[in-house]
């Protein structure tokens, strides 16, 4: 890099006048020693991609739809790589991979040092959250990053532009991303030269050599996960891994938002994305506020309020299609600058295809699979192998979705009525079940889980635990987090109520029981109206199940032994599942009392239930 001036002079044209932001990219601009400095706004989107397409780093996909292709061993998140740093040792947990900050962030300034010769570096000043919200402070950062593809998706992901941090002195986010050289980094080798690391109590982010989404787009998961939990843990709100949507209920004008946890492939997308199934769309409106991310706290007047800190969806495309995910296919039609990552693309036709989004085209000409290769040259041992890669991705804001809320912009977020958690289990768990008791549905959410794949170890059923869904996200650890919980929950004046849901139920032919996709508004339903006092349900050792007449079932296809099936509780499965439950709580040290003692009662009240 040539000399300081440059950095200055650019950060004046852009209207950057915040001297904590300023002092931070001449430092860093220092280290990674880039070729020129731009700072980008949202206003600037259209030419990026111009220049983009200019530079084949994006490929045209129809009018305003565009296509890109990560490097082949750069296309996930990589968790083994991926390590929260602190100045504190107790900051260690069992999930989050906590090392020394003295440790890393030496690592990481020597990556890092020259990496970005040659190359802009971009700053993007950029807001997780709506303008003016109470968590503000919390919500704002600077990403400097050399790869323009990361530019393009943080427009569409955050709120970006100097207008969202000139005012906030030092209260942001320094978070740094250099690409490093993708083909030489030793991916998965002893080698790996690859750090994701956020340094959380000193609030800066140092990522090293990718270009995927989850490890570049620093705004979203590094900070506005990673971070922002800890943020919340010091300041007194829960920043969790949670869908967010709201039902109208156009009969009585009442209005319920429910948030949520699901681990990943247990349908939280589809489920955020919903619209009212057809036989009840006359009575019910579903909104869409978010789905992947919820920052929750309790405002002054004591109300559990909640928002989605993102402006864009970067959504899985594998299996998004007309019967999952019709709202999803709305968002990225043609003029909504929507951008895919790693699906088959047609170089001639400019169409893009991914698994499970229809019929697979027939005829081959002009179609590339996700490694850039003609799917018609493949040999006859690879002629199976998928065409998009399974992690594909779709980006696109979240105005483009058709029934977004209206007021997702609102920076005092919405109450929230419902906290529910969803795992992928074939039996044992039931439609849904409603938890009343707040250190019982923190419990609840502690232990959720979704099948393995295989049945790991012989142990047939037995759950990978992910709890609350922030497996992969912690940052701190699991005894203080499960106090954070019941401390915020606890402050809220009007509770919401827990609940499990479970879509993935199965019959002994391997068939699911319950049809799911728009149908899972039926419990939901169920749900606010028992938070409400309108229906009873049923008391079991594990929650309160649905009367079969309480459930709006107009409509709906579904075999009365199998609906009998999803709404009855299997007990000896359940005391089976009570005995991993409590060898994976053991693991957490410092759990609060409070969960220990809904454990034991959970446990009590199953084995009275089987002694009947």
């Amino acid at each position: 890099m040539s000399d300081m001036v440059d950095v200055e002079k650019a950060l004046d044209e852009a209207g950057l006048t915040n001297s904590y932001v300023r002092d931070y990219v001449v430092h860093w601009a220092g280290v990674t020693r880039p070729d020129r400095i731009e700072v980008v706004g949202a206003a600037d989107d259209a030419r990026l991609v111009e220049e983009a397409l200019a530079a084949g780093e994006l490929l045209p996909a129809g009018e305003g739809l565009y296509y890109s292709r990560s490097y082949h061993k750069d296309t996930a998140r990589s968790e083994e790589r991926t390590i929260v740093a602190t100045n504190d040792p107790s900051d260690k947990g069992v999930y989050n991979n906590w090392k020394p900050a003295e440790e890393m962030k030496p690592k990481l300034i020597e990556l890092m040092t020259g990496a970005s010769e040659g190359k802009t570096m971009y700053v993007i000043p950029y807001l997780m959250s709506p303008k003016g919200a109470p968590l503000e402070r919390f919500a704002a950062g600077v990403e400097l990053t050399d790869n323009r593809n990361v530019v393009l998706q943080m427009i569409r992901m955050s709120r970006v532009g100097v207008e969202y941090i000139n005012d906030l002195g030092d209260s942001f986010v320094k978070a740094v991303h250099v690409t490093g050289d993708l083909e030489n980094l030793g991916q998965g080798t002893p080698d790996d030269k690859r750090y994701f690391v956020t340094v959380a109590d000193e609030r800066t982010i140092l990522h090293f050599g990718s270009s995927y989404g989850g490890n570049a787009l620093l705004g979203k998961i590094a900070h506005g996960l990673r971070q922002g939990a800890y943020d919340g843990w010091k300041n007194g709100f829960l920043v969790e891994q949670f869908m967010l949507l709201g039902i109208t209920d156009k009969q009585t004008g009442k209005k319920y938002n429910i948030c949520g946890g699901f681990p990943s492939a247990s349908g939280k997308t589809n489920l955020a994305m919903t619209l009212a199934p057809d036989a009840l769309g006359d009575r019910y409106h579903v909104e869409f506020y978010g789905d992947d991310i919820a920052w929750i706290w309790v405002d002054d007047s004591g109300t559990l309020r909640g928002f989605n800190p993102e402006n864009g969806v970067f959504g899985v495309a594998k299996d998004t299609n007309e019967k999952t995910n019709p709202t999803a296919l709305d968002s990225i039609v043609p003029g909504t600058g929507a951008i895919f990552t790693n699906v088959a693309y047609n170089e001639k036709t400019h169409e893009v295809w991914w698994e499970g989004r229809g019929e697979k085209p027939t005829d081959l000409d002009g179609w590339l699979d996700w490694k850039g290769e003609p799917i018609a040259e493949r040999s006859a041992e690879d002629a199976d192998a998928p065409w998009a890669h399974p992690n594909s991705r779709f980006t696109t804001t979240l105005a483009n979705v058709p029934n977004v809320a209206e007021d997702f912009e609102d920076p005092a977020g919405v109450e929230i009525h419902g906290v529910i958690f969803g795992g992928r289990t074939s039996d044992r768990e039931p439609l849904i079940r409603a938890i009343d008791d707040i250190a019982e549905g923190v419990y609840d959410g502690l232990t959720l889980g979704a099948e393995a794949t295989f049945a790991a170890d012989g142990l047939d059923g037995q759950l990978r635990y992910d709890p609350m869904s922030m497996r992969p996200f912690m940052s701190y650890p699991e005894g203080a987090y499960a106090a954070h919980w019941l401390k915020v929950i606890g402050a809220a004046k009007n509770k919401p109520v827990f609940a499990h849901v479970n879509w993935f139920q199965k019959g002994d032919d391997g068939r699911f029981l319950w049809p799911g996709y728009r149908e899972n508004l039926r419990p939901l339903v169920w749900l606010m109206q028992y938070r409400a006092g309108e229906v009873q349900g049923r008391r079991t050792p594990v929650g309160v199940l649905p009367l079969k007449d309480e459930l709006l079932l107009e409509g709906l296809e579904i075999r009365p032994d199998d609906l009998d099936t999803v709404l009855s509780i299997d007990v000896p499965r359940w005391q089976q599942e009570i005995g991993f439950r409590e060898e994976h709580l053991q693991q957490f040290d410092g759990l609060p009392e409070e969960i220990w003692e809904a454990h034991r009662r959970v446990a009590a009240a199953l084995e009275a239930e089987a002694a009947q």
